[in-house]
């Protein structure tokens, strides 16, 4: 079995099997062709599954393949980024890594063979006439008056394109395909462009670059790739992979291309554009914080390969986009290192316990694992009159339920004996510095013959032999479910504790590097900081999920949801009526919606009618895309726990929301707050907007002296950034924001700190 089959065939395991069974193709070939212009995600990790993972299952083999058609944006690290992510899920490419720009010479003979066809010419037009020319999703497109160049002259000004005579954007090449098509990736889309940039790899050997249309599936052909598996936001690009192959004529056998779901998970970024905006920005310590969802991410923070692989096993293939909870994930990692860590005891919060009665010291003999664990192994506890407890282990007075250590309440300390109550000694501001407290000396753990009744048992360390850690606690980057950017971030994402004490077995002894922190969660010896003077553990996962505890009321999903999260975890699709599948094309080629939102309103009339309304009745009327974002996820929420009639907005004052937003009357983050007061009380958003001063500010005199006083604030991050830590932009453009309300114009800020610290 491969690493990623599953008991249940899959749509694209289907067509592979009917594929080899009527002999299309002699043996299965896939590639992964990622661009190196950022660290791989879990994203890439479920295309990683997919593609090495069917060819496994047949006995074929995977190319790894960089798409480096883009100088300015790829680099070696991203390479080598992508090489260990591979590698450390435990998959193995076929030959050598293939890269796009070993293509090059082919993929440009390619290019001349076009235009000698007369499929293809050189376009002088600049990039502004040439949106306009293209048309809209109601309004077919426009041929370029350069498209009536000859033959001859395309290919004398293609060679000079190649032979860098040309400044960047002076010329392109185009596909001559049909200005009238309604998929608008088929009106004559781009096959070159001018590009004057040093490439990591070619050098300076190329002043033209392919397209990724262009590149994709002729790289996919000389290396006889028989299933080019996409994502699905590139279902609207396979006619022009269709189109190039076609038409050049290439032999048979040739590759097709599959689309799947991609990964979207909630409380979570995907987009490498926003992830590097958060490297560079300074919010996170790099590609490998351990709160990004990079695989190197994941790998510091402490998540094993065997865990990334459940969860994507467990998520399926599914041909329609949804939203995958991120406790899924979370869950995976809980469920792989359950039966493999060792149980040891750490206190994050110390509270000194000075017990009395108890002379001397002893050595426990503790067990790594519980009993319902199948594993062996053990280590010793050194016990003494002073140990260490956690703080909120003790509480004076305490609320019905509390079940440690309290004045009237024993409780046992793990692996030991129970101690009662005796003292507490406070410092002069009232706070708790010390218990006194005295043990029974029949209570020992196994041995207990004292008949005395606890309730818990608690975690502790023996005051002279316990090692100081520092311990980092992560939690969700983001405090949205669907985070837009910097503002979203959660405050509390990290927390560094630096004088936690663990026992000394994890220090001197370890097993492993993976334990388990009685009552705490699964930690990880950071791979990078950790030493033996300065150990350091990074919080892997909590015990349960306790994140989700205020979100129990979503638990009654409404049928709807129950078909979508049907339609990610076992890659089953319910096939859509003729009526929705009209409305799915509509959706898609008319109005230019992506796939994904498409599919959740054209199988939902009640949203259906709703966007339909909101489009057409608003005066004026929204942008069609941005409308559909708000109606599938903002008034698509409010209807799974409400009726139609429930609601106290309409659709016209939808309309009117989204206008304000596409009119940058108010930013989107604003967009949320005012749709949360249409829902409590069903005013018109202008007027909520009017009344609370929402506006959003985009006049760089009132922004200035916000930025002036922030700067002020902080003259030390002033004076590092100018020394070079440009990382810290992102800092003082969220201050900013901060200082606002969110009511700053993010584009605006970005130019003025710019220009401010510079």
């Amino acid at each position: 079995m491969s690493k990623s089959s599953s008991d249940s065939k899959d749509f694209l395991r289907t067509i592979v099997e009917q594929d080899l069974k009527s002999s299309k193709y002699a043996e299965v070939v896939t590639r992964f062709p990622p661009e190196p212009n950022g660290f791989p995600h879990i994203g890439h990790a479920k295309s990683i599954c997919i593609n090495f993972g069917i060819a496994d299952d047949y006995a074929g083999h995977c190319n790894l393949r960089m798409d480096d058609t883009n100088p300015t944006t790829e680099d070696t690290k991203y390479v080598e980024a992508l090489k260990d992510a591979i590698e450390w899920l435990g998959f193995e490419w076929e030959g050598n890594v293939r890269f796009t720009s070993d293509y090059f010479p082919k993929i440009y003979d390619y290019a001349v063979e076009l235009i000698k066809m007369g499929k293809a010419y050189v376009d002088s037009t600049d990039e502004e006439e040439m949106r306009e020319l293209r048309g809209t999703v109601k309004e077919a497109g426009r041929r370029s008056k350069y498209a009536e160049r000859s033959i001859e002259e395309n290919l004398d000004l293609f060679e000079k394109m190649k032979n860098g005579e040309f400044k960047d954007g002076e010329h392109v090449l185009r596909a001559k395909i049909d200005m009238t098509a309604a998929n608008m990736k088929m009106r004559d889309p781009l096959l070159y462009r001018i590009r004057h940039a040093h490439h990591f790899r070619a050098g300076d050997a190329w002043c033209i670059y392919p397209m990724y249309d262009f590149a994709h599936g002729l790289s996919d052909y000389i290396e006889g790739v028989s299933h080019s598996i996409c994502t699905l936001e590139f279902e609207n690009n396979r006619d022009i992979y269709n189109w190039v192959l076609d038409t050049l004529g290439l032999t048979l056998p040739r590759p097709y291309q599959h689309e799947f779901a991609r990964l979207g998970i909630n409380y979570t970024v995907m987009s490498k554009r926003k992830l590097l905006e958060l490297v560079d920005g300074g919010q996170v310590s790099g590609w490998d914080d351990p709160r990004l969802p990079t695989i190197a991410g994941y790998k510091r923070r402490g998540y094993t390969p065997e865990s990334i692989l459940s969860f994507c096993d467990g998520i399926g293939i599914a041909k329609a986009n949804s939203m995958v909870d991120v406790a899924q994930l979370e869950f995976s990692i809980r469920d792989d290192l359950n039966t493999k860590v060792p149980r040891v005891m750490c206190v994050l919060d110390p509270l000194k316990v000075t017990i009395g009665n108890y002379e001397g010291s002893e050595e426990l003999d503790a067990s790594y694992y519980p009993d319902d664990v199948p594993k062996e192994g053990s280590r010793i506890l050194p016990f003494s009159k002073e140990i260490y407890i956690e703080r909120d282990d003790f509480m004076e007075n305490p609320p019905k339920d509390y079940f440690r250590l309290t004045p009237k309440q024993a409780v046992r300390l793990k692996h030991a004996y129970i101690i009662t109550f005796k003292e507490v000694i406070k410092d002069a501001d009232g706070k708790i510095v010390e218990i006194k407290a005295v043990y029974h000396p029949e209570s020992k753990s196994g041995l207990d013959t004292s008949g005395i009744k606890v309730k818990s048992a608690i975690q502790w360390v023996e005051a002279k032999t316990a090692k100081r850690v520092e311990v980092r606690l992560y939690d969700r980057l983001f405090k949205e479910e669907a985070p837009e950017g910097v503002e979203d971030i959660n405050p509390d994402s990290l927390k560094v504790i630096k004088n936690a004490l663990i026992e000394p077995a994890v220090i001197t002894d370890k097993p492993d590097v993976r334990f388990q922190f009685e009552r705490q969660g699964y930690f990880y010896a950071d791979p990078i900081d950790y030493t033996d003077e300065k150990p350091v553990f990074n919080k892997i996962v909590g015990l349960k999920d306790s994140w989700n505890k205020k979100e129990k009321k979503k638990a009654k999903e409404s049928t709807s949801k129950s078909q979508e999260k049907k339609v990610q975890i076992d890659g089953e699709v319910v096939p859509m009526s003729e009526v929705q599948q009209k409305l799915y094309d509509k959706y898609t080629t008319e109005l230019g919606l992506n796939s994904e939102v498409a599919n959740t309103l054209a199988r939902d009339e009640t949203l259906s009618n709703f966007y339909y309304e909101s489009l057409n009745l608003s005066e004026p009327s929204p942008n069609p895309v941005g409308l559909a974002n708000m109606v599938s996820n903002e008034v698509a929420r409010e209807l799974k726990e409400k009726s139609l009639d429930a609601l106290k907005f309409n659709p016209i004052q939808i309309g009117a929301l989204t206008k304000m937003v596409e009119n940058e009357i108010i930013s989107s983050k604003i967009a949320k707050q005012v749709f949360e007061e249409m829902v409590k009380t069903g005013e018109n958003p202008t007027q909520i907007v009017e009344d609370k001063g929402l506006v959003q500010i985009s006049d760089p005199s009132k922004i200035a002296p916000i930025i002036d006083e922030v700067m002020e604030k902080n003259p030390d991050n002033v004076a590092k950034f100018r020394a070079g830590n440009t990382k810290l932009l992102g800092f003082f453009v969220g201050q900013v924001l901060k200082a606002t309300g969110g009511k700053a114009n993010p584009k605006v800020v970005n130019t003025l700190v710019n220009e401010k610290l510079k």
